[in-house]
């Protein structure tokens, strides 16, 4: 079998005879010439004849001839072309054309071959490359990852929003979070993460949410507060936006950070508003202090920290010196919640009386708090609205390979 070439790396064949493959891109002819572009995983590259192929678009082809130097690189000249698969059906939208001619239902509904649109594949690319920086950027502090059950016998937080099953005749539930199962894991190995599917039975319509995403978790004990897990989330942000490349956003030393409670008051002073009093941030209140915090300190990423512990997880640990307020934090990008944390409750006797008569339900859970468990926190990004704000996609199911939401259950 020939040795096949990347069509990035033509230019590096000059003068020598290579094979290449993947699908015609696009096909053009003219009067005395016709010209094949080939895209494969690496990019595309043209080929030249002076009698034209009788291929179509998206036809599958291995093209073996000479390659020739170009103004813009390298192309082949009158290579022989074999077919190794015929495109029988013509794209929803030409995907050869600089941009996406197509809306997102016709994107979605045709996934497997509307993605093969460069600019669409890109998103999925940065979203590869993401996941690799998460990755090395904890696996660098000693993080273990870990693997988690998403087949569960309780719910997380609530059981209002968990996608019920039948388990061999018994109930159980489709994991909302790993959080139960990582800070166990922090009393065995002290820091761990997992990258995973989870899944909320919610029924938003918005370009926000899904039924099933990405979540990039990490969880690591012996620490001071949640300040300290905001330390470790600006580096893993950091790694994660140098490896989106061109577009990635500037993300400083030190990000931003302003208290619930000051934050309510700015947008009470600047939008004509009173939020005041209530216990978490609009979708509007997170748009307009996103464009504070770049305005004040050039910075497209805001913490917002002491949220009321009247919204957060029962695990939650409450600020020492304010036990209505929590040690928690959400991380702002670009108009959005993108990233919520918090330093949690470690001791056993602070879980018995946090949940009261509910205590039994979560026995499983309170094992490992009974063994002893270190000062630890954690943090869970959602990969798909990572890549929607750094990507400036509008809605979250464009930055989704095959999403689910309140109405998609196919592709």
């Amino acid at each position: 079998m020939s040795t096949r070439t990347p069509v990035a790396c033509l230019r590096d064949h000059v003068g020598s005879t290579v094979t290449i493959a993947g699908w015609v891109h696009r096909r053009r002819v003219l009067k005395s010439v016709s010209f094949l572009v080939i895209r494969d995983r690496s990019g595309t590259a043209q080929a030249v004849f002076a009698n034209p192929p009788d291929v179509t678009e998206e036809t599958v082809v291995r093209l073996t001839g000479p390659v020739v130097a170009t103004s813009q690189g390298a192309e082949l000249r009158d290579p022989t072309v074999e077919v190794l698969s015929t495109a029988d059906k013509r794209p929803p939208f030409d995907l050869y054309r600089p941009e996406v001619s197509a809306g997102l239902p016709v994107v979605l509904d045709n996934a497997a071959v509307a993605l093969r649109h460069p600019l669409l594949r890109r998103r999925f690319e940065v979203a590869a490359a993401s996941v690799a920086a998460f990755r090395r950027a904890l696996d660098n502090q000693g993080f273990t990852e870990i693997h988690t059950p998403k087949i569960v016998a309780t719910a997380t937080e609530s059981g209002s929003n968990v996608f019920q099953l039948d388990y061999f005749g018994r109930p159980a539930y489709l994991a909302q979070s790993p959080q139960f199962f990582k800070q166990a894991m922090v009393g065995v190995f002290e820091r761990v993460y997992e990258v995973g599917p989870v899944f909320r039975a919610e029924p938003h319509d918005t370009a926000r949410h899904l039924a099933q995403y990405t979540s990039l978790d990490a969880e690591l004990g012996f620490i001071t507060d949640h300040r300290d897990v905001m330390t470790v989330l600006r580096d893993v942000i950091a790694e994660m936006a140098t490896a989106a490349g061109p577009d990635a956003p500037f993300v400083p030393e030190e990000i931003p950070s302003i208290d619930f409670a000051a934050a309510q008051e700015l947008l009470t002073q600047h939008t004509g508003e009173d939020p005041r009093g209530e216990p978490d941030l609009a979708p509007a209140h997170e748009r307009w202090l996103c464009e504070w915090s770049e305005r004040e300190h050039g910075s497209e990423f805001l913490f917002v920290t002491g949220y009321p512990m009247a919204k957060r997880p029962f695990y939650t640990h409450p600020d020492p010196t304010n036990p209505t307020k929590s040690n928690s934090f959400d991380l702002l990008f670009r108009g959005l919640e993108l990233v919520t944390g918090g330093q949690r409750l470690h001791r056993y006797s602070d879980y018995l009386t946090a949940l009261g008569d509910q205590a039994g339900q979560y026995s499983d859970y309170l094992a490992a708090f009974a063994h002893g468990m270190p000062p630890h926190g954690g943090f869970a990004i959602g990969l798909e609205r990572w890549i929607a704000r750094v990507l400036n996609v509008a809605n979250v199911r464009g930055a989704t390979l095959f999403p689910r939401d309140l109405h998609r259950l196919r592709p």
